[in-house]
């Protein structure tokens, strides 16, 4: 568990975030401080995912990583290079992000939606276009016959899919998830965590998540960051920072709701455990 970012090989950092100040003008002239000397490494193959309170600026990190508002002080880094320097062709190859509603086009087929990151790059010929989106429409779990429907004769869970495929187009090796299970059943909601490890694994991915979602935080997370008081708080695996004593960590984790969520997933990775062993008992 870490009190600050942690040193790694720079090899091994794909998003690394300095001494980072959000502040924005209010409108009685004076200023609002998000975020304040915030420090946060990703590593790569890791799947880091940010919780925090009301306020405490998830989004905000967010659009600086993605290099849509550059820092009011401090630095950050992404595979490399300053977050803010890299241009919409590079940011599509270098990172894909899921929104949290999908942010699909409405007049756009299933297919055109995947691969408008290839055409508006100009990036491979028409016939290579329309295959990279029908190879990224089954890579997520749906099928050819999906590719003509519209946006809108989508169930949550197929909408948040195509929003998926979308990102990975381009086959970035940096995902960006804003709550990625908002709004579907838990049903629906643990597919999709399924999907999402099993592309981790396939893909090698380096993931950024921000969620709210205990049962997501659970399946998906290598590592958790805490925003709290205008930085990260804590880092480390969900055990060690759910035992790190703060008001929010306390309610977060320890309440009704973030017991029950354990308990629920210690039982499916008991499940797990006991359905791989029986093939070798079995021999």
């Amino acid at each position: 568990m870490s009190m600050a970012a942690e040193s790694s090989p720079e090899a091994d950092v794909v998003i690394d975030v300095r001494g980072l100040w959000s502040v924005f003008p209010t409108a009685g002239g004076g200023e609002v401080v998000i975020h304040k000397d915030l420090d946060l490494v990703v590593k790569r193959g890791e799947i880091l995912s940010i919780v925090g309170g009301s306020g405490t600026g998830k989004t905000v990190l967010l659009r600086r990583i993605l290099g849509l508002d550059a820092p009011s002080k401090g630095s950050v880094t992404v595979l490399g290079r300053p977050a803010t320097e890299q241009n919409d062709r590079d940011a599509a190859t270098r990172l894909g992000m899921l929104f949290q509603q999908g942010a699909l086009f409405s007049a756009f087929s299933v297919l055109d939606n995947i691969a408008l990151p290839l055409r508006e790059r100009k990036a491979v010929p028409k016939d290579i276009e329309r295959k990279a989106a029908l190879l990224k429409l089954e890579m997520v779990g749906l099928q050819a016959k999906d590719a003509p429907k519209m946006p809108a004769d989508l169930s949550g869970g197929m909408i948040k899919r195509v929003a998926l495929a979308r990102a990975l187009v381009m086959d970035p090796p940096l995902l960006l998830l804003d709550e990625p299970t908002a709004g579907l059943d838990p049903e629906s909601s643990d597919a999709f965590c399924e999907l999402l490890l099993d592309l981790h694994r396939e893909l090698g991915l380096t993931v950024l998540m921000v969620t709210h979602d205990l049962d997501t935080l659970f399946a998906l997370s290598t590592r958790v960051a805490v925003l709290a008081e205008q930085r990260v708080l804590v880092t480390g695996t969900v055990d060690e920072v759910a035992a790190y004593s703060h008001p929010f960590i306390d309610d977060y984790f320890h309440g009704a709701r973030g017991e029950s969520a354990m308990r629920l997933f210690k039982a499916k990775q008991a499940e797990k455990a006991q359905g791989a062993a029986m093939p070798m008992e079995q021999s």
